[in-house]
């Protein structure tokens, strides 16, 4: 409960307003050394899966079994969360923080955004600059 209070007592203004807590698809995706965490159900992971393209592992656990998959999650990875609202990434990002989780964000946007990020055009740019490295 310590950790939770303290976490709450670092959300100021300042941290909201330059959005400490969320990226965008965009910028997620030129990350390097990052994991894809999908929180959604497994319902809606199976209808709609994101790959993520070779370069991004994707870890797909449902929010109600973080606590109990907490040890799967790599600490030394920039981790996006993701969902199809935001809400439930809000929530697991919370709770990570609350276990020392430092390297995290909320992907904001949901679908719209992500796919908007993964078509054709985008895909190829971004498949070319890691091609590069």
């Amino acid at each position: 409960m310590e950790n939770l209070e303290k976490l709450l007592e670092s959300m100021t203004l300042e941290f909201f307003g330059n959005k400490q807590h969320k990226i965008t698809s965009a910028t997620f995706l030129l990350q390097e050394n990052s994991l894809f965490l999908d929180v959604r159900a497994q319902e809606e992971f199976e209808t709609i899966a994101f790959t993520l393209l070779p370069y991004m592992p994707v870890l797909h656990i449902p929010i109600n079994e973080i606590p109990k998959k907490l040890e799967e999650i790599p600490r030394n990875k920039n981790i996006g969360i993701f969902c199809s609202s935001g809400f439930r990434s809000t929530i697991v990002y919370l709770y990570l923080k609350t276990k020392g989780f430092e390297n995290i964000r909320i992907i904001e946007g949901g679908y719209a955004e992500l796919a908007a990020e993964l078509k054709p055009g985008k895909l190829i740019k971004q498949l070319s600059k890691n091609k590069k490295k």
